[in-house]
């Protein structure tokens, strides 16, 4: 019954929580394409299936995050599930661009008793570019147990049809492997 309530109170919140930049939501759901070039390896260990991500202001100045992510890895009969929970910091620098910084508590399961768990924090700027295209760029650091952490570097950009639909796309570059994303976003 709690967890009902606080969930119903902040969805009647989400509507008057946002105070970003113009142009600029921080309440979507995103679904598409994602692709892992494992270019550090010197083996095909690519891998490529689809993630469902989103978001959801909560306050003035902050949101919550979410994301899962289910990939094939090439040549093999393994798949590699991974999901993230966080919440995030905007802060208006000017009208159009914002200051975001996020923290998220990540997990990851290959299979066969491959699997972990580690934070990731990143900070950037995000901003509307012109009414129909709106860009971010984040620096962040991920670690997560038993592995070496890895810095890493983040671009991406939507294509706004209308306020509520555009195409999203996401490309994550760290320790010589390269990560896309490409799908539909609804914001609201």
């Amino acid at each position: 019954m709690k967890r009902t309530l606080l969930a119903l109170t902040l969805l009647a919140a989400l509507p008057f929580a946002a105070s970003a930049a113009e142009g600029v939501s921080y309440n979507y759901v995103e679904g598409g394409y994602t692709r892992v070039d494992a270019g550090h390896t010197g083996t095909n260990n690519d891998a490529d299936g689809w993630a469902l991500n989103g978001s959801g202001a909560i306050a003035p100045n902050f949101h919550v995050f979410g994301g899962y992510s289910k990939v094939d890895i090439t040549d093999t009969d393994l798949s590699l599930d991974q999901w993230r929970l966080g919440v995030g910091y905007n802060r208006e620098l000017t009208p159009k661009v914002d200051l975001v910084t996020r923290v998220a508590y990540e997990k990851f399961d290959a299979g066969q008793g491959v699997d972990g768990n580690g934070y990731s924090v990143e900070a950037g700027v995000r901003g509307a570019m012109t009414p129909m295209l709106e860009g971010y760029a984040l620096a962040g650091y991920e670690d997560y147990q038993d592995f070496d952490g890895d810095f890493y570097g983040k671009v991406g950009a939507q294509v706004k049809f209308n306020p509520t639909w555009g195409i999203n796309g996401e490309v994550k570059f760290a320790d010589g492997d390269t990560q896309v994303f490409v799908g539909p976003r609804i914001s609201f």
